[in-house]
């Protein structure tokens, strides 16, 4: 399930309705990005996340598709947050259950991965110096390179 959306979304309400009534589950892992309050030094005051309607949601539904086929995965859960966020609110979730505990963690560790290189979110910081547009990172593209096949 894909969610794109401005509001917030409580934690423990998502996963619990992501394994109700499933009891082929045997392993959740779940990644809960935040708004950190620096980045290079700098405080933060608050992060707007902009992204296209549509197509955001299209991409994110085929790379949840991707992860369902390389792991036994019983159901997945992606929520991404846009707009103006403040150090400390939740960014984005990413649940992911299968039967087996290793499946689930891999999976959501590949969600995540993606999601810092390739989902198509733009990030507006508002540092203490002016705006700034974030980049993407080296180290997020190194770490997504273990998930090329």
């Amino acid at each position: 399930m894909i969610r794109v959306q401005r509001d917030d979304f409580d934690l423990g309400a998502e996963l619990a309705a992501l394994t109700a009534g499933n009891p082929k589950i045997g392993g959740l892992c779940s990644f809960v990005g935040l708004v950190r309050d620096m980045a290079g030094g700098e405080q933060i005051g608050a992060m707007t996340l902009e992204h296209y309607p549509g197509m955001t949601e299209k991409m994110l539904e085929r790379i949840e598709a991707e992860a369902k086929q390389r792991w036994p995965l019983e159901a997945s859960l992606i929520i991404h947050r846009y707009g103006r966020l403040e150090p400390g609110e939740q960014i984005v979730l990413v649940a992911t259950a299968s039967p087996h505990r290793e499946a689930a963690f891999e999976a959501c560790h590949f969600l995540i991965d993606w999601l810092k290189t390739q989902a198509p979110f733009w990030k507006l910081e508002d540092k203490e110096s002016g705006a700034e547009w974030v980049e993407a990172r080296d180290s997020d593209d190194k770490a997504a390179q273990r998930w090329k096949k």
